[in-house]
C-alpha cells in the first residue's frame, strides 16, 4: 500500500522518545552495545535506530566465512596488536585502544559460537585457523543470530528509521533525529548517551565493476553503509582521525568478491599475465612477500596492471575437486552469488585461475583506522557521543571480532557516563530546522512541473528541471575516482587533482537545493548522497594534508612518493561550527608496545624492555 506523501511540513508526523542509551546503527557493533548494556544493567532503557532491519543489516548482512581476528594458541593480546601495527607499516595506530580491545576480543568471538554460529574445528576440536589470526566459520546466519540475541533483551528497536543529524545541547550530544523510510515520520530521540555504530562509507568512489549509469553499487562493501555515522559527527563538530587511510582491496574482478577466501584459505598465490608469482618477485620480496603489510599486498595487482604486467590472477589451478567444492561452500557463507557467477561463465577454478583487480576505495574503520577520535571509554570529542565498530577511529584490523569488542567497550563507557546524568535541554529551533531540511527534497518534488516529455521506459523523474540523487551520486563517484585516487587512477593522486576534487565537491554542495524526491525511497537516496558528499570532502582534505606516500594503494601521493618522518602522526580534522570550515590538525603517536613497529614477532610481552 503506497504511503500518502506530505504536501506541507505540518503534515509530517513527529515521534518523540526519551531513552538512556541511543544506538545509531544496529549492525554487529551496535547489537553488541545493546547486549552488553542490558547484561550490565537490565533496567537501562536502550533504543536502537536502524536504517534497515537488524536481522540483516550492516556489513554482516549477507554472512561471513571467517572471523579475521582471534587470539589463538601461542598468541597474546600484545602479539595481535604488534601484528596489527606491522600490517599498517608501523602505524600510526592507537595502541592504547587496540590493547583494550584485544583484552576482550576472544570473549566476544566465543560468544558468537555460544549463541549458535557454527565454527569450523580441526581434528583436535580447536577452532580451524585460516591464517595467523583468522578462524573459519559457517557464517551465512551470523547477523540473524546476533540480532536474535539482541532482541532477547527487549531493547526498543526502530527498524527502518534513518538518522540524519545529532541533537545537541551546547557542546553536548543529547540524542539524534531521523525519519522513517517506510512510515515517513520524523523521529526526535533524546538520550543521556548516544553511540554511532553505523558502519563505514561505501559508494564515495566509482567501482570498476560498475557497467552503466544505473549500477552505482556493484561493490564489495555493503552499499547501504553510506557514511552517515561519520557525516552526522562531521556536521556536529566532532574530531576525526586518519580518514586518508582508505581501504583499497584486491577483489575478484567483474564481481568484486573477497580474495582472502582463496589466497589465504586455500594458499592460492597471486600471479601476473606472464604467470610470474607477484609477491615472491624481487619487487615485493624485500617488503615481506606473502607476509608484507596488508596495503602492499592489496596494491600489488594494481601495480602490476599499471606497469604493463596485467591482467592478474589468483592461481587456483592446484586445487583438487574437493577443494573447489569447499571453496564454493565458503563463498556461499559470504558471497553466494559468486557461485552463480562462476557457473554463468562455465569457469572451473581448478582449470582456470581467477582474475583479480582493485576495489573502489572505502572508508571502513574496522579494516583501516578511519573514524572518530575517541578516548579509552570510546567517547568522542563531544560529550555524550560515543563511537563503536567501523566508526571508532585509530585502530585498524578490528574486523568482526574487534568491532564486536568495540561495542562492548562503548557500552561500558556509556553506562559510566550516564550515572547521574539528565537528558539535557531540547532546542526546539534545532528540531524544526532539521525537520525542514530532511523533508525539503520531498516537498520540492511535489511542486515540480514537467519541463520535458520522456519516452516510454525512461525514468519519469527526468522530465523535471532538477537533480536526482542518482545523478549527483554518479558525478561524485566519477569525481572521486578520477581526482581523489580511485581505482581508475590506480589509487594515485596529487595536489592539483585533490584541489580540483574539493572545488567540485563545493560546487555540488551548492546544488543540494536542486535535489528532489518523489517517494520516501528517493528521500533516502537524497540523504545518502548528502552524507557521502560530507564524508568525501573530509577524505579529500585528509589525502591532501598527508603529503607523503605512507601506505601505497591506500594513500598514494604521486607528487610525494616517499615517506616523510615528520608525518609519523595522526592527521585529524574537525568542522569549525562558526566558520563552517574543516580545520586540519595533527596529534602525536604514542608507542606503548616496545620494539620495531614494523615487525610482528609472537608473542611480545608488555614487560619486555623497550628497544
Amino acid at each position: 500500500m503506497k504511503k500518502d506523501l506530505p504536501k506541507t511540513i505540518t503534515e509530517v508526523e513527529e515521534i518523540r522518545i526519551e531513552t538512556d542509551l541511543l544506538i545509531i546503527g544496529g549492525g554487529n557493533s551496535g547489537c553488541f552495545v545493546a547486549i552488553e548494556a542490558k547484561e550490565k544493567n537490565p533496567d537501562v532503557d536502550v533504543t536502537i535506530m536502524e536504517k534497515a532491519h537488524i536481522d540483516r543489516s550492516g556489513a554482516l548482512a549477507a554472512g561471513m566465512d571467517a572471523i579475521n581476528t582471534y587470539i589463538g594458541e601461542g598468541e597474546t593480546p600484545e602479539s595481535i596488536v604488534a601484528w596489527s601495527r606491522a600490517q599498517v607499516g608501523g602505524g600510526p595506530l592507537r595502541e592504547d585502544l587496540a590493547l583494550s580491545n584485544a583484552a576482550i576480543l576472544n570473549q566476544c568471538v566465543e560468544s558468537l559460537e555460544a549463541w549458535g554460529v557454527p565454527f569450523k574445528k580441526d581434528e583436535k576440536g580447536r577452532y580451524k585457523r585460516r591464517g595467523r589470526f583468522d578462524i573459519s566459520i559457517h557464517g551465512e546466519q551470523l547477523k540473524p543470530i546476533i540480532a536474535e540475541k539482541t532482541k532477547s533483551y527487549n531493547p526498543r528497536i526502530l527498524n527502518r528509521v534513518a538518522a540524519t543529524n545529532l541533537l545537541k545541547d551546547g557542546d553536548r550530544v543529547i540524542g539524534a533525529m531521523g525519519f522513517g523510510i517506510r512510515d515517513g515520520k520524523f523521529y526526535v530521540i533524546k538520550a543521556k548517551a548516544t553511540v554511532v555504530s553505523t558502519g563505514g562509507a561505501a559508494g564515495l568512489y566509482r567501482s570498476a565493476t560498475n557497467d552503466g549509469t544505473t549500477s552505482h553499487h556493484q561493490m564489495w562493501m555493503n552499499p547501504f553503509n553510506v557514511g552517515t555515522g561519520y557525516a552526522i559527527g562531521i556536521r556536529a563538530g566532532a574530531e576525526f582521525t586518519l580518514m586518508e587511510q582508505r581501504w583499497c582491496a584486491t577483489r575478484v574482478k567483474d564481481f568484486c568478491g573477497p580474495v582472502d577466501t582463496i589466497s589465504v584459505g586455500y594458499k592460492a598465490k597471486m600471479i601476473n599475465a606472464k604467470e610470474e608469482l607477484i609477491l615472491d618477485s624481487p619487487r615485493y620480496s624485500d617488503l615481506g612477500g606473502d607476509t608484507a603489510p596488508r596495503y602492499i599486498r592489496a596494491n600489488a595487482p594494481m601495480s602490476e596492471w599499471s606497469e604493463g604486467r596485467g591482467p592478474t590472477f589468483v592461481d587456483t589451478r592446484n586445487l583438487s575437486p574437493g577443494q573447489v567444492k569447499d571453496l564454493k561452500i565458503d563463498y556461499l557463507n559470504e558471497r553466494p552469488t559468486y557461485v552463480l557467477f562462476l557457473a554463468a561463465r562455465g569457469q572451473d577454478p581448478a582449470k582456470e585461475p581467477l582474475e583479480i583487480y582493485g576495489s573502489d576505495p572505502y572508508i571502513v574503520g574496522g579494516h583501516t583506522a578511519s573514524g572518530y577520535w575517541i578516548d579509552g571509554d570510546r567517547m568522542a570529542t563531544l560529550a555524550g557521543l560515543f563511537a563503536a565498530g567501523e566508526c571508532a577511529g585509530g585502530m585498524p584490523n578490528k574486523f568482526v571480532g574487534g568491532c564486536a569488542a568495540e561495542g562492548v567497550l562503548a557500552a561500558r563507557g556509556m553506562l559510566k557516563h550516564i550515572s547521574g546524568m539528565d537528558h539535557g535541554k531540547l532546542d526546539q529551533n534545532q528540531v524544526a530546522a532539521e525537520k525542514e531540511r530532511v523533508f525539503a527534497p520531498l516537498l520540492r518534488g511535489a511542486t515540480l512541473e514537467a519541463k520535458y516529455t520522456m519516452p516510454v521506459g525512461q525514468d519519469p523523474r527526468w522530465q523535471y528541471d532538477a537533480v536526482t540523487p542518482e545523478e549527483m551520486e554518479e558525478r561524485l563517484q566519477r569525481l572521486m575516482d578520477e581526482y581523489a585516487g580511485g581505482v581508475g587512477q590506480f589509487f594515485k593522486c596529487n595536489e592539483e587533482q585533490l584541489n580540483y576534487a574539493l572545488k567540485h565537491i563545493g560546487m555540488m554542495k551548492k546544488q543540494l537545493n536542486k535535489l528532489f524526491a518523489t517517494s520516501l525511497h528517493d528521500l533516502v537516496l537524497v540523504h545518502d548522497v548528502v552524507d557521502r558528499l560530507d564524508v568525501a570532502e573530509v577524505v579529500v582534505l585528509h589525502l591532501r594534508e598527508r603529503r607523503e606516500c605512507r601506505w601505497p594503494g591506500w594513500q598514494t601521493r604521486s607528487d610525494y612518493p616517499e615517506v616523510d618522518p615528520s608525518l609519523d602522526c595522526y592527521i585529524n580534522s574537525r568542522k569549525n561550527l562558526k566558520t563552517s570550515e574543516i580545520e586540519m590538525l595533527k596529534r602525536s603517536y604514542q608507542q606503548v608496545l616496545p620494539g620495531d613497529r614494523t615487525k610482528a614477532p609472537s608473542p611480545i610481552p608488555l614487560s619486555a624492555e623497550k628497544a
